[in-house]
C-alpha cells in the first residue's frame, strides 16, 4: 500500500496519485462466494478497497492538512458501515487515523504518524470484487477547520506522540476518535466517539453541530457546541474503549454501546468484567432515556484461541426491529452476533449502578442477575468465527436484507504496533491487511 512496500502496492499508489477523489476506485479484486454446506451461514461475496494515498485523499477534502502521509494509504473506514439507500452503497466512517503504540522506557506511548489527518465520512460502492470511494465528507468544527483525530485532554486520554514516539504532540479539544455512524432522515449524521465517550451530531456536509459528553467531563476549548448530557458514570470508560457501536431504531432513537466494561471501581475490575452497557438516546428530547446491562459470553466462547477477558469488545449494534438489536461481541480474531430486545424492565438508568460509589459495582458482579440486575437476554444469530472467508477485526455490520449482512473490517491503515511499523526513512511498513466488505448469507435470517 505504500510505495516503499514490495510488489503491486507501489504500482497502485502511483496510479492513484492525482486522481480526483470522486473517481478514486478500488484496484484489488477479491474472491466472490465461499462454499459452505446447505443450511449454514456462508460468505456470498467480498470486495476490497484499493490503494489511495492518504495525503491525496485528505488534501482533496481539506487542502494542506497532510504534508507527509509517511506512505500510508486510506484505511480505517471499517469503523462502521450503514446502508446508503442504493444497492451496494454504504456510508462508512474512519476512526482517528493512523495510530499505534511504541514502548519507551517500559511505557507504551500512543503515536500519530499523520497528525493532520481529519476523520471523514466516506460513501462507498461495492461492485464485483472492488470497493469504490464515491464521496467523502470531512468532519469539521463550527468554523470549518479540521477536528483532527488527536487526543482531547491530559489525564483523560493518552498523550499523543510523533510516529517514532520521540516527540510529544499537542492535545486537541476538537479531536475525535469516531467509530459508529447512522444517517438521519434529514440527511444529518450521528456518530459516536471513544474519547469522551461522546455522541456527535454533524450536518450533511460534516460540520459539527453538537457533541454530547458525560456530565463532569469538563471539556473546554472546542470550536463547536459541547453539551454534558450523558451519565457521569461513563467517565470511568477504559482508555481507548469508549463508544464504538451506534444503532438507529425505527422511531428515531439511538442506541450507543460502550465498547468494553467500565473501569469501575478500577482498571483491574474493568479488565476482568463481562458486563458492559448500552444507552438509549432520544433525538427529540436530546437526552439519554434508558440504560441497559449487557453481558458478554466468556472470552473463550467468543474466540476459542483467546483467554484474556479484556480482549472482549462490542464493535457494532444494528437495529433489526422496533426494540431489537443485533449486537457484535468480538475479539480481534473472532466475532459472534447476538439479538437482544430492549425492554422497559431492563432499564437501569439512574439506578445505584450509575453511582460510582456503589460497592460492589455492576462491573464487579460475577452474576449480575443474581444481584437483581435485569441483564438483557440474548440469542445467538451467527458465530462469524466459524464462517469461512470472514476476515478478522470486523467492526462494522449492516443489514442488507432479511437474510444478508454486510461486514467491514478495520485494517488500521496498515499500521502495526512497535518501532518496526516504520522503516529507517520513516515510511510505513505495511501490514498487508486490506479493507474488505464481506457479504454473509444467514440461512434462517434474523
Amino acid at each position: 500500500m505504500s510505495p516503499y512496500a514490495a510488489g503491486r502496492r507501489s504500482v497502485h499508489r502511483s496510479v492513484a496519485a492525482g486522481v480526483p477523489l470522486a473517481l478514486l476506485a478500488a484496484l484489488t479484486v477479491a474472491g466472490t462466494a465461499v462454499g459452505a454446506p446447505s443450511g449454514e451461514s456462508r460468505v456470498t461475496g467480498s470486495a476490497t478497497l484499493g490503494d489511495i494515498p492518504l495525503g491525496t485523499f485528505s488534501n482533496a477534502l481539506l487542502p494542506g492538512t497532510v504534508g507527509d502521509d509517511r506512505g500510508v494509504d486510506l484505511g480505517g473506514i471499517g469503523s462502521d458501515i450503514y446502508p446508503a439507500g442504493r444497492k451496494g452503497e454504504f456510508w462508512t466512517v474512519t476512526d482517528r487515523g493512523p495510530n499505534g503504540q511504541i514502548k519507551v522506557a517500559g511505557e507504551k506511548r500512543r503515536t500519530f504518524p499523520v497528525p493532520g489527518f481529519d476523520p471523514a465520512i466516506v460513501r462507498i460502492r461495492v461492485s464485483g470484487g472492488t470497493v469504490k470511494v464515491l464521496d467523502a465528507i470531512p468532519i469539521t468544527t463550527s468554523s470549518g477547520k479540521p477536528v483532527t483525530g488527536l487526543s482531547n485532554q491530559k489525564g483523560c486520554d493518552e498523550a499523543p506522540y510523533s510516529y517514532d514516539a520521540n516527540t510529544p504532540l499537542s492535545y486537541n479539544p476538537n479531536g475525535l476518535d469516531t467509530e459508529g455512524i447512522v444517517r438521519a432522515e434529514d440527511g444529518t449524521f450521528w456518530l459516536v466517539d471513544e474519547y469522551g465517550p461522546s455522541l456527535i451530531h454533524v450536518s450533511a456536509r460534516g460540520k459539527m453541530l453538537t457533541r454530547y459528553v458525560p456530565k463532569g467531563l469538563g471539556l473546554t476549548g472546542a470550536d463547536y457546541r459541547v453539551v454534558e448530557a450523558l451519565p457521569a458514570v461513563l467517565l470511568h470508560r477504559k482508555i481507548n474503549r469508549g463508544f464504538e457501536g451506534l444503532a438507529q431504531l425505527p422511531g428515531g432513537d439511538l442506541v450507543m454501546a460502550v465498547q468494553s466494561p467500565l473501569s469501575l471501581p478500577d482498571t483491574d475490575a474493568g479488565e476482568a468484567s463481562l458486563t458492559t452497557r448500552l444507552l438509549r438516546f432520544s433525538t427529540k428530547k436530546r437526552a439519554v432515556t434508558a440504560e441497559y446491562a449487557y453481558r458478554f459470553d466468556p472470552v473463550n466462547v467468543v474466540d476459542p484461541s483467546e483467554d484474556d477477558t479484556s480482549e472482549l469488545k462490542i464493535s457494532s449494534v444494528v437495529a433489526v426491529g422496533r426494540d431489537r438489536l443485533l449486537v457484535e461481541e468480538r475479539t480481534d480474531k473472532a466475532a459472534r452476533l447476538q439479538v437482544v430486545k430492549l425492554t422497559r424492565g431492563a432499564d437501569i438508568l439512574g439506578d445505584k449502578w450509575d453511582d460510582d460509589t456503589t460497592s460492589p459495582s455492576l462491573e464487579q458482579l460475577d452474576d449480575p442477575a443474581a444481584s437483581g440486575v435485569p441483564v438483557l437476554r440474548k440469542r445467538l444469530v451467527v458465530d462469524l468465527g466459524t464462517v469461512k472467508g470472514v476476515p478478522g477485526k470486523i467492526e462494522g455490520v449492516a443489514r442488507v436484507d432479511h437474510d444478508t449482512l454486510a461486514l467491514i473490517n478495520d485494517n488500521d491503515f496498515g499500521m502495526t504496533d512497535g518501532p518496526e511499523a516504520f522503516d529507517a526513512q520513516g515510511r510505513l511498513v505495511d501490514s498487508g491487511i486490506e479493507t474488505t466488505v464481506t457479504y454473509v448469507r444467514l440461512p434462517r435470517g434474523i
